[in-house]
């Protein structure tokens, strides 16, 4: 008995071998396309693990110099710092932020001595020197736009000057990246790009971020700036604002849950679209692979390639150096 049926197209004849599947595959991440971003402590010879993030560590400078070097080798070229600084630094107008010799400014210069041809992307707020633990300027329990815009120029500034190549200001305060460029220009930085966290919203992912820069609000939460995790429409607006002010890349954060976003952007504007696989999603895979509940290598992978596939040209995360070190192992 014949049992062929008369098909004209028959999909899966383009699935039948993974030579194919690989010829025809539509969505690729590569190492080059993703930023790791990393964590920086006082000290020498520190690496500190993070709890709430597995294989992720707290590094002094010179450990920390160390790993971008490992990371070089297996392809990672881009990289976003954070600071932890000790509470006896900071203070309400987060001036250590802008200090010629802080801890930042110190590993910026240091990192693009020893590493020149990185690229090296730095954070712009408040949160990590200010005793409030707020992206803003804090007065009578409200957080103040305009007047944070200053200090945050004054950041933005001090990092260009270590050798930033890119400053990513993450307040979320109305105004910065047009400020911020405007100071860069000014003071002769006109090469320095900003990535704006365009769509930062106030999200239940960013724990064990937190938790690694000891940066959580002291009172209250981050609602007031950063953006209703309902909204989209909301994102274009941002995003347009951030076009217009002279923004090189347009975020979204985080990316998982905001997939529909990454989308939006990418189909309406044609900045390069960055996306921010944050701590509370990478936790999720590792503390579930750790339990035996996913394969660890195939959902890491499905998770880049879905956040990619939804517009994604970057993506900052922390499986960087995982993803990059099984490509290489497969190749």
């Amino acid at each position: 008995m014949n049992h062929i049926i008369n098909l004209t197209q028959r999909p899966r004849r383009n699935r039948k071998s993974q030579v194919i599947r690989n010829l025809v595959q539509e969505t690729h991440v590569l190492p080059s396309q993703l930023i790791y971003p990393m964590f920086l402590i006082e000290g020498n010879n520190q690496k500190i693990p993070i709890v709430s993030m597995p294989n992720i560590y707290r590094y002094s400078l010179d450990l920390l110099l160390e790993e971008i070097n490992e990371c070089v080798e297996v392809g990672i070229k881009t990289f976003a710092p954070f600071p932890a600084i000790s509470d006896h630094l900071k203070d309400e107008l987060a001036t250590e932020s802008y200090q010629e010799n802080s801890l930042y400014i110190n590993a910026i210069r240091e990192i693009k001595k020893q590493f020149p041809d990185v690229c090296l992307i730095t954070d712009v707020a408040m949160d990590p020197y200010s005793t409030q633990g707020h992206d803003g300027l804090v007065r009578d329990g409200k957080i103040i736009n305009d007047e944070t815009l200053e200090i945050l120029a004054k950041m933005a500034l001090a990092q260009a000057q270590a050798g930033a190549d890119m400053v990513a200001p993450s307040d979320m305060m109305d105004g910065r990246v047009g400020y911020l460029r405007k100071t860069l220009d000014n003071a002769g930085f006109t090469e320095t790009s900003i990535m704006a966290y365009t769509a930062k919203y106030a999200s239940a992912f960013y724990g064990p971020f937190r938790d690694a820069l000891s940066s959580a609000p002291r009172f209250g939460d981050k609602k007031t700036y950063q953006m209703n995790p309902t909204n989209v429409r909301e994102a274009m607006i941002e995003a347009q604002l951030d076009t217009e002010e002279g923004a090189d890349f347009l975020m979204v954060k985080p990316a998982l849950a905001y997939l529909d976003v990454i989308k939006t952007l990418k189909d309406n504007f044609d900045l390069p679209i960055a996306a921010y696989n944050v701590s509370g999603e990478y936790a999720m895979v590792k503390s579930a692979s750790q339990n035996g509940w996913l394969d660890h290598d195939r959902t890491m992978t499905e998770m880049l390639t879905s956040i990619k596939r939804a517009g994604a040209d970057v993506i900052l995360t922390y499986f960087a150096k995982e993803y990059a070190t099984l490509v290489k192992n497969i190749k």
